[in-house]
């Protein structure tokens, strides 16, 4: 009798359908949908895209329900569905598909991505929301009219190209997405304040087309900028904007709208490149190559990428925008992938500042000062000039006062008698600090015994304070670290800002002068040089034109390449020289590759048990920080792995495999896996 009533539940148990489900558990030998039976209680529940509760590993564990299915392959017993934590459907098969890729193309988990693509649930709001549909910021969604198919935008006349018009290719661009064609440029924006706008009306071209838009931008100052030219081309509460700072409660609210189809146009930070949009038809990025765009959790996505997997697998539009350009784009316009979408050197000398090098011959020739001083006569002669008509910008590399000092008298930089370690000054009138042990006092110079200090390094704060006195009769306001000016008015002042925090002009910046060249140019990055033309192209395009008295002075070496770019305003051509450059070298984006960080013996480990594409190079290892880990194995050492580009998805599967295998086997030291990172040293 129970031998007949075990086979009766097996075939019970036979005829439910089965759910396949991503569980949120990290481990990489585990990286796969389970199948679990749905209980009859639960079927009208338990739809695709839903959160769930299963029982994994002995414990309940969440996870998302991809898909139902008749039967499973697997050959043992099936444990049953849980519960069914929101009937909600907050995973769509597109997002789903597209976490899918992102994982394994940067050798990481479905589990990590979906905790980057999918909000955490906020019950009460998911429960209001589902009572009153969701508008922008809570107000009721726009109701579609009678004659559009519900949940479907109604088709509208595409807006005129307005700043579109300056570009060659700006209507043919604006065309094909009134059309629905999968248009993708590489755009470099004319400078001035118009990127938002023109950001804003390829989305309301996209939804003259009954299509979606998702855009994504570095930072809510961005954000916000982007926010309001939406409003002005689309209207009231037909769009939505996704950062953190609105809290998790009303973050979820709006994403909530996207996710139902009631707003067809959403703009965010960084997060945002998950974000569901509906019947998606143009994917937007701006300022690609600020290292806001890149996550930095596991298996850390950079939102550039991402867009670009997510158009190219959707077939959809993309608008990859910046006054400067990454190598990265220039790669894409080289495949193929995107054409370039530029202004006319007339119309770009039009609406460009003049910008001067303190260090060119002509300036030498008037001041040979200028080839080693901080703040050339030039400099001050255009500041000068243009406190006369507006505020001035002033861009310093570093934050902070005095960041290295050395001694008065030798010239030997000043450092920690406890440590060794370099020394700083905080603020005027301090005492010397070291940046390593915290200790203060008077610094004493260890080669010749003297006491006086004079600066090496000067901060944005001290620079402010040198330009009060060079001009008493203005203010001097500083914008950097937590204290960012977002904009100031078009009277006459001195604004000494960091790169990334200069503020929005009312009227533009009457001039700037760019300080530290060396700087932004001598860092130890393959990235140098392009990080440093894009800092100060997005700060030169905040000046009024040339025509109109704008005028830049960037203290650099006018000989290196970012400066002549930056002078000729002609950063397509510095990123294709940047592109060739690193191909000859085989670096990226050129090549794939692959970083490995951890114990010496742990990363050879992974390397041995990887099946690695033929034509690999393994370069290292090479020490990565100093002493030995908690672990007791060593200290931890970097490794890069190189391959072409067509061999980087198999080199992060057959990567992501050797870390399963060790983590199975529970392997002693923890391998970092980092495909394509942003910084090789």
């Amino acid at each position: 009798m129970a031998r007949a009533a075990g086979q009766a539940a097996q075939t019970a148990a036979a005829a439910l359908p089965v759910a396949q489900v991503a569980v949120e558990v990290s481990l990489p030998h585990l990286d796969r949908p389970f199948d679990y039976l749905v209980p009859e209680k639960l079927s009208a529940l338990a739809v695709p895209g839903c959160r769930v509760r299963v029982r994994f590993a002995g414990r309940l564990a969440d996870g998302y329900l991809l898909q139902r299915a008749a039967a499973s392959e697997h050959q043992g017993g099936l444990a049953f569905l849980q519960r069914v934590v929101s009937p909600e459907p907050v995973l769509t098969p597109e997002i789903a598909g597209l976490a899918r890729a992102v994982a394994d193309r940067y050798g990481g988990t479905l589990a990590d991505v979906l905790r980057l693509a999918v909000p955490p649930r906020h019950a009460t709001v998911e429960q209001d929301t589902a009572e009153r549909g969701p508008g922008e910021q809570g107000a009721a969604p726009p109701q579609p009219p009678p004659s559009a198919e519900p949940g479907q935008a109604q088709p509208v006349r595409p807006p005129e190209p307005g700043p579109w018009a300056r570009y060659p290719a700006g209507r043919s661009f604006l065309a094909a997405l009134a059309a629905g064609r999968a248009a993708r440029a590489a755009w470099s924006a004319l400078p001035g304040s118009d990127w938002p706008e023109e950001i804003a009306l390829a989305a309301a071209t996209t939804r003259a087309a009954g299509r979606g838009t998702l855009i994504v931008v570095p930072d809510a100052r961005d954000l916000d900028l982007v926010d309001a030219a939406l409003r002005r081309a689309l209207g009231p509460a037909q769009h939505v904007c996704l950062a953190a700072g609105l809290g998790p409660a009303e973050r979820y609210r709006r994403w909530l709208s996207v996710a139902r189809g009631q707003v067809r146009v959403a703009a965010g930070t960084r997060s945002a490149m998950f974000a569901p949009v509906s019947d998606l038809g143009l994917v937007v990025i701006w300022d690609d190559g600020d290292d806001l765009h890149a996550e930095p959790r596991a298996p850390y996505p950079h939102a550039r990428e991402v867009l670009a997997l997510r158009a190219h697998r959707g077939g959809t539009a993309m608008l990859i925008g910046g006054f400067g350009r990454t190598a990265e784009v220039s790669q894409l316009v080289a495949s193929d992938w995107a054409v370039a979408l530029t202004a006319e050197r007339a119309t770009i000398r039009r609406c460009a500042p003049l910008i001067t090098a303190a260090g060119d011959d002509a300036e030498l020739a008037r001041d040979e000062a200028a080839r080693s001083a901080r703040m050339p006569s030039l400099a001050l002669r255009a500041a000068r000039e243009g406190l006369a008509t507006g505020p001035v910008l002033f861009q310093v590399p570093r934050r902070g006062y005095v960041l290295a000092v050395a001694c008065e008298r030798c010239g030997t930089r000043a450092r920690c008698q406890r440590c060794g370690g370099p020394v700083s000054l905080p603020a005027a009138q301090a005492a010397a600090v070291c940046a390593w042990c915290g200790r203060s006092g008077t610094a004493q110079c260890g080669r010749c015994g003297h006491t006086g200090l004079r600066a090496l390094v000067v901060g944005a704060r001290r620079t402010a304070e040198e330009l009060g006195r060079a001009f008493p009769g203005a203010a001097v306001r500083t914008s950097g670290g937590t204290q960012v000016i977002a904009e100031v008015d078009g009277q006459p002042a001195v604004i000494v800002a960091t790169p990334g925090a200069e503020p929005r002009a009312r009227d533009g910046y009457a001039a700037a002068v760019f300080l530290d060249g060396w700087a932004l140019l001598g860092r130890a990055s393959l990235r140098a040089a392009e990080e440093a033309l894009r800092r100060w192209l997005n700060a030169a395009a905040l000046v009024r034109p040339g025509a109109e008295g704008g005028r830049v002075v960037v203290v650099a070496d006018a000989a290196v390449a970012p400066v002549q770019a930056l002078v000729r305003w002609d950063p397509v051509t510095h990123a294709d020289r940047e592109l060739a450059e690193r191909a000859e070298l085989r670096f990226p984006p050129a090549v794939r590759l692959a970083a490995l960080t951890g114990p010496e013996r742990s990363v050879r480990d992974v390397l041995a048990a990887a099946r690695l594409p033929e034509g690999s190079e393994v370069l290292g290892p090479v020490p990565d920080g100093a002493g030995s880990r908690a672990d007791g194995t060593g200290p931890p050492v970097r490794v890069l792995v190189r391959v072409n580009r067509r061999n980087g998805t198999p080199l992060a599967v057959a990567l992501r495999a050797a870390q399963a295998l060790r983590i199975a086997r529970k392997d002693e030291g923890t391998v970092r896996l980092q495909l394509d990172p942003a910084e090789l040293l």
